[in-house]
């Protein structure tokens, strides 16, 4: 089946938000996203983010937060595109990637279905071209390679490693997509690092600081009591009555 550029639409057209807030995001790590989510949107505490493992080669990177930029792939059959096409889709696509607002982070759905994970679209070549195009990481849950010379410091959530790309090759870029639960459209604002990702929707984005700051500060009386040498029952009683009157 030849490959089709869909969703062109899908891409929104709002502006990007402040670098600064971004920044101020990445500065939490993806559970302490969540947990501010949940306050915020409660609505949202079964959708909008990865519910599968995924491989995180990296796990020491901090993580990171970007727009999305949406592609599936397969591997297990031939594009059938000419020679002619297939170049001219691959400039297509790195056009896609490499534009709009920025940092990116590149979301792939391996629509291989039983043999997801086939061949690996990402490697050595992908990983420093698209860090080069200006993305932060990927997150698929089809398979990754070459993880000692992957490009440094591009972050990589996969659903797997293995040795070859197979036929690997872009079914189509742009569109809905969904990797390990989590539904991506094309410009989603995304955060992620080792623990999963989630999608964060911009009319709430400004409001995930101060709700993350209000849960480290409700987990602070349990976690001191619990560390405590003077730990018992009754203390752990009263910190947890003191964490749920911080507000």
């Amino acid at each position: 089946m030849a490959g089709t550029r869909s969703g062109e639409n899908a891409v929104t057209t709002s502006g990007p938000l402040p670098a600064s807030l971004l920044e101020t995001l990445a500065r939490y790590d993806t559970p302490t996203i969540c947990n501010a989510m949940e306050v915020v949107a409660p609505e949202r505490r079964l959708i909008g983010y990865t519910t599968k493992p995924l491989v995180c080669p990296f796990p020491d990177l901090p993580p990171m937060v970007g727009y999305a930029r949406t592609v599936t792939i397969r591997s297990v059959l031939q594009s059938g595109l000419s020679a002619a096409e297939q170049s001219k889709r691959r400039i297509d696509y790195y056009e896609y990637v490499g534009t709009g607002h920025g940092p990116r982070i590149t979301v792939i759905q391996d629509i291989d279905g039983p043999d997801v994970g086939y061949g690996a679209f990402w490697g050595e070549v992908q990983s420093n071209v698209h860090k080069a195009l200006g993305c932060l990481g990927v997150i698929t849950d089809g398979s990754i390679r070459d993880i000692p010379q992957w490009a440094p410091g591009f972050q990589a959530l996969a659903g797997s490693i293995g040795p070859s790309h197979a036929w690997v090759h872009a079914e189509s870029f742009g569109g809905e997509v969904r990797v390990a639960g989590m539904t991506v459209r094309s410009d989603d604002l995304i955060h992620a690092d080792r623990h999963g990702a989630i999608v964060i929707p911009r009319d709430i984005a400004a409001k995930l600081p101060d709700a993350a700051e209000l849960c480290g500060r409700r987990e602070e009386p349990i976690l001191a009591i619990a560390r405590s040498k003077d730990f018992s029952l009754e203390k752990l009683k009263e910190a947890l009555k003191r964490s749920a009157e911080i507000h």
